[in-house]
């Protein structure tokens, strides 16, 4: 049977990576091709240059395609940026059948509702996720399709972003000659992969460390309860150390994750300032867990991702910090000639998964609402949790 190709594409702030997945109709998608180029013309995830963030994907593209041996004609994206944020509003409708039960079609009333009574402005909806039902008052625990009642209410976390931001990363996708077959905002694209159901029905969060952003979700009763996006990252802590040992900044980088050697670079003095960004970045972390009223109230912990992951000191720093258990997520993603080992992929990779439609499918209209892509899921869940140690 010919495999089908599942393309994903994270433009990041430093770097654009883009995979593509062989789905070989069972078992796990493996990476085929991937590639990582990087990315000038972006600031904290916005495109400032469409004509540079549009070379480097096209770039990218153009290596996995040499890989591959194929074009790539159609991918999902990662919608990234400080502009990423949740809000969340309440929804209602009557039951529309004679006999009293609650239809999807009220259900998607309801959500509807909900969605009227948020102020976009400039904003779009990304995704829906309901948190509450209600029947005639009662709270439900479960959904409440097939149940009898007359009112239904439904409290409803909506993920927006900026409309221009998006259009921004769909002509830049259009310039390379790729039709976009979906999206996910990029603090969401990967919990499905790291995170298992009881720690999503405990309350656990998923911190992601970019280059220029630090994002935040958190999971209660197996589903979204807030985001958040800071306008601070990993490059922050390479102009600590550029600044504070006077070198340079690739020699800073470089520095910072471990990967090259300075003797003559103190290391007490190197941890004191790893030590001290990473402080005001989970402090921040922490001031928005009080403000929504979970700070130290996620039993399942912390989950951290992204590229500033990597670096000495995170896990132990986020721990005293936030006080909650904190795993530093590691995972080799299988690959068609052996495991891929490129946490960096990680965003990438999940994008690709979750997309329905395969490189040569047909069009389909994107849905703004979650439950996309959940078929491969239980698969992919139960292989992956077991690689965060």
């Amino acid at each position: 049977m010919k495999q089908q190709l599942r393309i994903g594409i994270d433009i990041g702030t430093s770097m654009t990576r883009v995979v593509a997945c062989a789905d070989e109709g069972s078992g796990l998608p493996k990476i085929a091709a991937s590639s990582s180029v990087e990315t000038r013309g972006m600031r904290h995830g916005y495109v400032i240059n469409r004509e540079e963030v549009a070379a480097g994907l096209r770039q990218a593209v153009r290596e996995v395609e040499k890989e591959l041996g194929t074009k790539v004609k159609t991918a999902a994206i990662a919608i990234g940026g400080t502009g990423i944020t949740s809000e969340e509003a309440i929804g209602g409708s009557i039951a529309s059948r004679a006999d009293g039960i609650i239809s999807k079609f009220d259900i998607d009333k309801a959500i509807q509702d909900a969605e009227s009574r948020i102020d976009l402005k400039n904003r779009t909806i990304l995704h829906a996720y309901p948190i509450v039902f209600k029947i005639d008052g009662k709270e439900l625990p479960t959904r409440p399709e097939g149940i009898s009642g007359i009112k239904l209410e439904v409290r409803v976390l909506f993920v927006t972003c900026f409309q221009q931001h998006l259009d921004d990363l769909l002509a830049v996708t259009q310039e390379v000659g790729i039709r976009v077959t979906g999206f996910t905002a990029t603090p969401l694209a990967a919990h499905k992969l790291l995170l298992t159901d009881l720690q999503r029905n405990f309350g656990c969060t998923m911190i992601d460390i970019g280059a220029e952003t630090v994002s935040v979700s958190v999971f209660e009763n197996n589903t979204l309860t807030s985001l958040f996006v800071f306008g601070i990252g990993s490059l922050d802590i390479t102009k600590d150390i550029a600044l504070g040992l006077r070198v340079t900044p690739e020699e800073a980088e470089s520095i910072k994750l471990g990967t090259v050697s300075f003797q003559a670079v103190p290391k007490k003095k190197l941890d004191e300032i790893i030590e001290a960004r990473l402080s005001d970045i989970f402090e921040l972390v922490d001031k928005y867990f009080k403000k929504i009223g979970r700070s130290g109230l996620l039993p399942a912990g912390a989950i951290i991702i992204g590229g500033g992951s990597r670096m000495p000191l995170v896990e132990a720093v986020a721990k005293q910090m936030l006080r909650i258990p904190v795993k530093v997520a590691h995972v080799d993603f299988p690959g068609t000639k052996g495991p891929v080992k490129d946490n960096r992929l990680l965003v990438a990779y999940s994008i690709a998964v979750a997309n329905e439609e395969a490189q040569q499918g047909p069009s389909r209209r994107s849905s703004h609402h979650e439950g996309d892509g959940e078929g491969i899921w239980d698969t992919i869940k139960a292989f992956f949790k077991q690689l965060i140690p």
